[in-house]
Protein backbone atom coordinates (compact mmCIF):
# COMPACT_ATOMS: atom_id res chain seq x y z
CA UNK A 1 0.00 0.00 0.00
CA UNK A 2 1.30 3.51 -1.19
CA UNK A 3 0.28 6.05 1.45
CA UNK A 4 0.98 9.99 0.93
CA UNK A 5 1.06 11.66 4.68
CA UNK A 6 1.06 15.54 4.78
CA UNK A 7 2.33 17.45 7.50
CA UNK A 8 5.34 15.30 8.09
CA UNK A 9 7.59 17.80 9.64
CA UNK A 10 4.80 17.88 12.39
CA UNK A 11 4.29 15.69 15.49
CA UNK A 12 1.00 13.20 13.97
CA UNK A 13 2.57 13.35 10.56
CA UNK A 14 5.72 12.21 11.32
CA UNK A 15 4.38 9.43 13.45
CA UNK A 16 2.16 8.70 10.85
CA UNK A 17 4.84 7.76 7.98
CA UNK A 18 7.40 6.38 10.88
CA UNK A 19 3.93 3.62 11.66
CA UNK A 20 3.39 2.91 8.39
CA UNK A 21 6.97 2.16 7.62
CA UNK A 22 7.06 -0.21 10.25
CA UNK A 23 4.51 -2.54 8.40
CA UNK A 24 6.27 -2.55 5.82
CA UNK A 25 3.96 0.29 3.64
CA UNK A 26 5.23 2.60 0.91
CA UNK A 27 5.26 5.74 3.15
CA UNK A 28 5.06 9.11 1.26
CA UNK A 29 5.62 11.94 3.81
CA UNK A 30 5.69 15.69 2.58
CA UNK A 31 6.12 19.24 4.39
CA UNK A 32 5.26 22.41 2.89
CA UNK A 33 8.79 22.51 1.20
CA UNK A 34 8.05 19.70 -0.64
CA UNK A 35 4.48 20.97 -1.98
CA UNK A 36 2.48 23.49 -1.43
CA UNK A 37 -0.68 22.47 -0.46
CA UNK A 38 -2.67 25.68 -1.67
CA UNK A 39 -1.16 25.50 -5.41
CA UNK A 40 -3.78 23.55 -6.29
CA UNK A 41 -2.02 22.62 -10.35
CA UNK A 42 1.15 22.17 -8.01
CA UNK A 43 -1.10 19.12 -6.09
CA UNK A 44 -2.87 17.88 -8.98
CA UNK A 45 0.39 17.16 -10.85
CA UNK A 46 1.88 15.85 -7.60
CA UNK A 47 -0.75 13.28 -6.41
CA UNK A 48 -1.40 12.11 -10.25
CA UNK A 49 2.33 11.35 -10.81
CA UNK A 50 2.31 9.77 -7.26
CA UNK A 51 -0.64 7.72 -8.04
CA UNK A 52 -1.40 6.86 -3.94
CA UNK A 53 -3.33 4.18 -2.82
CA UNK A 54 -4.40 6.70 0.22
CA UNK A 55 -3.71 9.79 1.31
CA UNK A 56 -3.64 11.11 5.26
CA UNK A 57 -3.94 14.73 5.55
CA UNK A 58 -2.38 15.83 8.54
CA UNK A 59 -1.09 19.36 7.39
CA UNK A 60 -2.84 22.31 8.72
CA UNK A 61 -2.40 25.60 10.14
CA UNK A 62 -2.53 25.01 13.73
CA UNK A 63 -1.59 28.88 15.32
CA UNK A 64 -4.72 29.28 16.67
CA UNK A 65 -4.53 32.88 18.36
CA UNK A 66 -2.19 33.78 15.02
CA UNK A 67 -5.49 32.64 12.56
CA UNK A 68 -7.73 35.47 14.32
CA UNK A 69 -5.40 37.64 12.31
CA UNK A 70 -3.96 35.85 9.72
CA UNK A 71 -7.23 34.78 7.85
CA UNK A 72 -6.32 34.61 4.45
CA UNK A 73 -3.40 32.02 5.16
CA UNK A 74 -5.16 29.96 7.00
CA UNK A 75 -8.35 29.70 5.14
CA UNK A 76 -5.62 29.01 2.04
CA UNK A 77 -4.02 25.99 4.29
CA UNK A 78 -7.05 24.66 6.21
CA UNK A 79 -9.87 24.95 3.54
CA UNK A 80 -8.60 25.29 -0.36
CA UNK A 81 -5.50 22.83 0.85
CA UNK A 82 -8.00 20.31 1.89
CA UNK A 83 -10.10 21.04 -1.24
CA UNK A 84 -6.86 20.24 -3.86
CA UNK A 85 -6.32 17.19 -1.99
CA UNK A 86 -9.51 16.17 -1.79
CA UNK A 87 -10.20 16.19 -5.22
CA UNK A 88 -7.30 15.18 -6.40
CA UNK A 89 -7.74 11.80 -4.18
CA UNK A 90 -10.67 11.31 -6.40
CA UNK A 91 -9.28 12.08 -9.71
CA UNK A 92 -6.70 9.54 -8.68
CA UNK A 93 -9.10 6.76 -7.03
CA UNK A 94 -7.04 7.18 -3.35
CA UNK A 95 -8.93 6.71 -0.49
CA UNK A 96 -8.68 10.19 1.84
CA UNK A 97 -8.58 10.55 5.70
CA UNK A 98 -8.66 13.91 6.73
CA UNK A 99 -7.17 14.84 10.26
CA UNK A 100 -9.83 17.61 12.26
CA UNK A 101 -10.23 18.99 15.39
CA UNK A 102 -12.25 19.50 18.75
CA UNK A 103 -12.23 22.95 17.70
CA UNK A 104 -14.88 22.06 15.29
CA UNK A 105 -17.20 22.37 18.80
CA UNK A 106 -17.69 25.71 20.78
CA UNK A 107 -16.76 23.87 24.64
CA UNK A 108 -20.25 24.78 25.88
CA UNK A 109 -21.48 22.13 28.60
CA UNK A 110 -19.90 19.20 30.17
CA UNK A 111 -20.46 16.14 28.52
CA UNK A 112 -18.85 15.22 25.88
CA UNK A 113 -19.41 15.69 21.93
CA UNK A 114 -20.79 12.78 19.94
CA UNK A 115 -19.59 12.35 16.02
CA UNK A 116 -22.58 13.58 15.37
CA UNK A 117 -23.31 16.36 17.25
CA UNK A 118 -23.92 19.99 15.54
CA UNK A 119 -20.41 21.94 14.88
CA UNK A 120 -20.14 25.31 16.20
CA UNK A 121 -16.78 26.24 16.37
CA UNK A 122 -15.99 29.89 17.83
CA UNK A 123 -12.72 30.58 16.48
CA UNK A 124 -11.29 31.07 13.05
CA UNK A 125 -9.03 28.03 12.90
CA UNK A 126 -12.23 26.11 14.05
CA UNK A 127 -14.46 27.56 11.41
CA UNK A 128 -11.47 26.74 8.54
CA UNK A 129 -11.52 22.72 9.49
CA UNK A 130 -15.17 22.69 9.77
CA UNK A 131 -15.06 23.96 6.89
CA UNK A 132 -12.86 21.97 5.36
CA UNK A 133 -14.78 18.75 6.60
CA UNK A 134 -17.98 19.97 4.99
CA UNK A 135 -15.78 20.05 1.75
CA UNK A 136 -14.56 16.42 1.86
CA UNK A 137 -18.18 15.17 2.72
CA UNK A 138 -19.34 16.87 -0.14
CA UNK A 139 -16.41 16.13 -2.40
CA UNK A 140 -16.05 12.43 -1.74
CA UNK A 141 -18.18 9.85 -1.46
CA UNK A 142 -16.43 7.92 1.02
CA UNK A 143 -13.43 9.17 3.19
CA UNK A 144 -12.51 9.43 6.96
CA UNK A 145 -12.55 12.67 8.99
CA UNK A 146 -10.79 11.92 12.44
CA UNK A 147 -11.45 14.91 15.41
CA UNK A 148 -8.01 14.93 17.57
CA UNK A 149 -7.58 16.55 20.45
CA UNK A 150 -3.83 17.74 22.64
CA UNK A 151 -1.78 16.08 20.98
CA UNK A 152 1.66 15.46 21.95
CA UNK A 153 4.47 14.13 19.95
CA UNK A 154 8.58 13.41 19.60
CA UNK A 155 8.59 15.27 16.47
CA UNK A 156 8.04 18.96 17.23
CA UNK A 157 6.62 21.25 19.80
CA UNK A 158 3.91 20.84 22.23
CA UNK A 159 2.44 21.34 25.61
CA UNK A 160 5.02 18.62 27.50
CA UNK A 161 7.93 20.12 26.28
CA UNK A 162 6.99 23.49 27.04
CA UNK A 163 6.07 22.58 30.24
CA UNK A 164 9.29 20.54 30.92
CA UNK A 165 11.59 23.86 29.57
CA UNK A 166 9.98 26.37 32.30
CA UNK A 167 10.36 24.03 34.87
CA UNK A 168 14.01 24.35 34.15
CA UNK A 169 14.20 27.85 35.56
CA UNK A 170 11.07 27.78 37.45
CA UNK A 171 9.63 26.31 40.42
CA UNK A 172 6.23 27.53 40.06
CA UNK A 173 4.07 27.60 37.51
CA UNK A 174 -0.01 28.96 36.58
CA UNK A 175 -1.65 26.76 34.23
CA UNK A 176 -5.26 26.98 33.28
CA UNK A 177 -7.55 24.51 34.97
CA UNK A 178 -11.13 24.85 33.56
CA UNK A 179 -10.36 23.87 30.16
CA UNK A 180 -11.19 19.85 30.14
CA UNK A 181 -10.21 17.45 27.11
CA UNK A 182 -8.24 14.57 26.58
CA UNK A 183 -4.11 14.74 25.86
CA UNK A 184 -3.26 12.51 22.89
CA UNK A 185 0.08 10.88 22.16
CA UNK A 186 0.70 10.62 18.48
CA UNK A 187 2.58 7.39 18.71
CA UNK A 188 -0.55 5.74 19.64
CA UNK A 189 -3.08 8.12 17.56
CA UNK A 190 -0.92 6.89 14.39
CA UNK A 191 -1.40 3.31 14.88
CA UNK A 192 -5.07 3.78 14.84
CA UNK A 193 -4.88 5.40 11.70
CA UNK A 194 -3.04 3.41 10.44
CA UNK A 195 -5.15 0.82 11.34
CA UNK A 196 -8.32 2.36 9.80
CA UNK A 197 -7.21 3.70 6.10
CA UNK A 198 -6.97 -0.27 5.49
CA UNK A 199 -10.53 -0.78 6.34
CA UNK A 200 -13.45 0.67 4.40
CA UNK A 201 -15.20 1.83 7.83
CA UNK A 202 -15.56 5.50 6.55
CA UNK A 203 -17.26 8.17 8.71
CA UNK A 204 -16.14 10.95 11.40
CA UNK A 205 -14.39 9.42 14.27
CA UNK A 206 -12.84 10.71 17.86
CA UNK A 207 -9.67 9.96 18.52
CA UNK A 208 -7.70 10.59 21.65
CA UNK A 209 -5.95 8.77 24.40
CA UNK A 210 -8.71 7.18 27.17
CA UNK A 211 -9.49 9.93 30.16
CA UNK A 212 -9.86 13.44 30.59
CA UNK A 213 -8.37 16.12 32.57
CA UNK A 214 -7.54 19.58 32.95
CA UNK A 215 -4.03 21.22 31.44
CA UNK A 216 -3.32 21.75 34.99
CA UNK A 217 -4.17 18.27 35.65
CA UNK A 218 -1.86 17.61 32.81
CA UNK A 219 0.82 19.63 33.91
CA UNK A 220 0.61 18.29 37.42
CA UNK A 221 0.72 14.08 35.98
CA UNK A 222 3.36 15.46 33.89
CA UNK A 223 6.06 16.89 36.97
CA UNK A 224 5.03 13.89 39.06
CA UNK A 225 6.20 11.54 36.51
CA UNK A 226 9.06 13.45 35.84
CA UNK A 227 9.65 14.20 39.42
CA UNK A 228 10.10 18.09 38.93
CA UNK A 229 8.90 20.14 42.40
CA UNK A 230 7.28 22.28 40.50
CA UNK A 231 4.08 23.63 41.91
CA UNK A 232 1.20 23.83 39.68
CA UNK A 233 -1.07 26.48 40.10
CA UNK A 234 -4.24 26.35 38.97
CA UNK A 235 -6.02 29.50 37.25
CA UNK A 236 -8.83 30.23 35.25
CA UNK A 237 -9.16 30.97 31.45
CA UNK A 238 -10.37 34.62 32.19
CA UNK A 239 -6.85 34.95 34.15
CA UNK A 240 -5.15 33.44 30.98
CA UNK A 241 -6.60 35.57 28.20
CA UNK A 242 -5.54 34.96 24.66
CA UNK A 243 -6.47 36.22 21.35
CA UNK A 244 -8.56 33.30 20.48
CA UNK A 245 -11.02 31.84 22.27
CA UNK A 246 -10.50 28.18 23.39
CA UNK A 247 -13.01 25.93 24.20
CA UNK A 248 -13.74 24.88 28.08
CA UNK A 249 -15.71 21.17 26.81
CA UNK A 250 -13.15 19.72 24.82
CA UNK A 251 -14.39 16.57 26.17
CA UNK A 252 -15.03 14.29 22.77
CA UNK A 253 -17.14 10.68 22.89
CA UNK A 254 -15.18 7.86 21.04
CA UNK A 255 -17.59 5.21 20.74
CA UNK A 256 -17.93 5.16 17.00
CA UNK A 257 -14.44 3.74 17.44
CA UNK A 258 -15.51 0.79 19.85
CA UNK A 259 -18.56 0.66 17.66
CA UNK A 260 -16.34 0.07 14.73
CA UNK A 261 -14.59 -2.82 16.25
CA UNK A 262 -11.41 -0.31 16.58
CA UNK A 263 -9.25 -0.83 19.71
CA UNK A 264 -9.16 2.15 22.00
CA UNK A 265 -6.13 4.26 22.30
CA UNK A 266 -4.56 3.77 26.10
CA UNK A 267 -5.11 6.01 29.25
CA UNK A 268 -3.30 9.36 29.08
CA UNK A 269 -1.47 9.06 32.08
CA UNK A 270 0.27 5.96 30.67
CA UNK A 271 1.15 6.96 27.31
CA UNK A 272 2.49 9.91 29.21
CA UNK A 273 4.58 7.97 30.90
CA UNK A 274 5.56 6.25 27.56
CA UNK A 275 6.11 9.39 25.69
CA UNK A 276 8.64 10.76 28.78
CA UNK A 277 10.81 7.93 28.40
CA UNK A 278 10.86 8.03 24.51
CA UNK A 279 12.01 11.71 25.28
CA UNK A 280 14.56 11.09 27.63
CA UNK A 281 15.83 8.47 25.96
CA UNK A 282 15.27 9.26 22.46
CA UNK A 283 13.45 6.65 21.18
CA UNK A 284 12.30 7.94 17.62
Amino acid sequence: MKILVTGYTGQLGYDVVLEGQTRGFEMIGIGSKDLDITDKSAVYNFVKELNPDAIIHCAAYTAVDKAEDDKETCWNVNVNGTEYLAKAAKETNAKFMYISTDYVFDGEGTIPFQETDQANPVGYYGKTKYEAEKLVQSLLTEWFIVRISWVFGLNGNNFVKTMLRLAETRNELNVVGDQIGSPTNTFDLSKLLIDMIQTNKYGIYHATNEGYCSWAEFAQELFHLSEDTVKVNSISTEEYPTRAVRPKNSRISKQKLVDNGFMPLQSWQDSLKRYLYALKHEVK
